[in-house]
């Protein structure tokens, strides 16, 4: 299965982004046990500690970054975010209806990014948090959670219950890495019900910065993401450019089409403090 952060992390130490192999890559397969799911219980999640959590220590730069204050979070809030992962921890999901689940999974996922980051502080970047085996290159594959019985990794969450249940591809704008390079981090938890227009908030954030899509010299440079999970937005690079032309802005979408192709991919691996 394609990761995010496996054997393509490493080849971004070898080869220009441009060079990864073309616009397309591989379907994700889902976890099974996962897909369970039930539609009568939307039943409502508790993500207030989280939400109060993000309202304090996520800043907007003013130049398109939200920067996450790292080195301020008290050891009473590093606390509460532990109590909040562990909480849902103990939640049946699989007993809970579809939107209730993607609020979930999408909170679980920054909660425990965050938390990572936080444990391994200071870093410059987390990829250099190496977790899930002497090869690894990053967090992605260390067992962080236990859920229903099953060890959770970020990613499992990602490429094995997020991608392939939802196959929604603006769930990449609403994941974080901690890294420059990746759409903001949301300054609000996600709910069942403010879910499907934060997508849409989110993705139309991303386009409109430089590192989510940049057009300079007549030619267009992408986010790595577009490469990467190229399955998800079409896997064409015609079907990448009308995806990011729905979300751009309207004058970054038409000289997009205008151009007709995509020059590079980039990604800042940086961390997003």
């Amino acid at each position: 299965m394609l990761s995010r952060f496996g054997f393509l992390a490493l080849t971004l130490l070898l080869l220009p982004a441009g060079l990864l192999g073309g616009w397309s890559s591989s379907a994700p397969e889902a976890w099974e046990y996962w897909e369970y799911n039930n539609p009568d219980n939307a039943q409502p999640i508790d993500h207030s500690a989280w939400d109060t959590f993000l309202r304090k220590y996520v800043r907007p730069d003013g130049n398109g970054y939200n920067k996450f204050a790292y080195g301020e979070v008290s050891r009473a809030d590093k606390a509460m975010l532990e109590q909040y992962i562990q909480k849902l921890s103990q939640v049946e999901i699989t007993e809970r209806a579809r939107p209730v689940q993607l609020a979930y999974w999408i909170n679980l996922y920054n909660a425990l990014t965050i938390k990572v980051v936080l444990d391994h502080y200071p870093v410059a970047s987390i990829r250099d948090i190496r977790l899930g085996g002497l090869l690894s290159r990053g967090p992605w594959d260390g067992e962080l959670v236990e859920i229903e019985e099953e060890q959770i990794t970020l990613n499992a969450i990602e490429h094995e219950i997020l991608r392939p249940i939802w196959r929604d591809p603006r769930l990449h704008y609403a994941i974080n890495c901690a890294s420059v390079g990746c759409p903001n981090l949301h300054n609000r938890a996600f709910t069942a019900a403010n879910t499907p227009k934060l997508l849409d908030q989110l993705a139309m954030a991303y386009l409109a910065h430089p590192r989510g899509l940049n057009i300079e010299n007549d030619e267009a440079t992408v986010s790595s993401i577009f490469q990467w999970f190229a399955y998800d937005f079409g896997n064409s690079e015609q079907k990448i450019i009308k995806h990011i032309a729905k979300y751009a802005p309207a004058q970054k979408a038409q000289a997009l089409i205008k151009i007709g192709d995509l020059a590079d991919a980039d990604y800042d691996w940086a961390l997003n403090e």
